[in-house]
């Protein structure tokens, strides 16, 4: 029983942050704006992603940031090819191999992302990589709203991966 109502929790609450998330993309109402999404788990993010597509009427685009990329202004500018969707998901920054280089490059040229890119931007991050954000890109991370967490429950993640004895 002590899952169950775990499990049920755990659905309020990404729900919840995906309504947040809806609302958010929302109110950009065609201007730049900044979100965090965070989860510690690849499997979550692609359930909450699926998730997203059915609460939201927004024409959200995904891209994947290859592994080695650079520049986080040119990468995302080069996969658009001159499209603007109604908001852009930007995954795979836990894969960059030159992360640290890509945001602080980021950093430099966060003043290039609202003159070019009329939607809200999406980051997904990892608690990881939300931590360099903080040290090595925060004016970017200054930009943001509030972080949207996506967490997995503690007890998902034993029962998903049991420790051997």
């Amino acid at each position: 029983m002590f899952s169950l109502v775990n499990s049920q929790d755990s659905m309020k609450d990404t729900y919840s942050a995906i309504r947040r998330l809806t609302r958010a993309i929302a109110l950009s109402d065609g201007q730049f704006s900044l979100l965090l999404a965070c989860c510690n788990s690849i499997g979550k993010q692609q359930q909450v992603l699926s998730l997203l597509e059915e609460f939201s009427t927004a024409n959200i685009q995904e891209i994947c940031i290859p592994e080695e990329a650079q520049t986080l202004y040119t990468t995302i500018a080069t996969q658009l090819d001159c499209t603007e969707p109604e908001a852009l998901i930007v995954s795979g920054l836990e894969s960059v191999f030159a992360i640290n280089q890509l945001l602080i490059s980021t950093n430099l040229m966060r003043d290039e992302f609202p003159k070019h890119f009329q939607f809200p931007l999406i980051l997904w991050v990892n608690d990881e990589i939300l931590r360099k954000l903080v040290w090595l890109a925060p004016d970017l991370k200054d930009w943001a709203a509030s972080t949207i967490r996506f967490d997995v429950p503690d007890y998902q993640f034993i029962e998903q991966h049991p420790l051997s004895a």
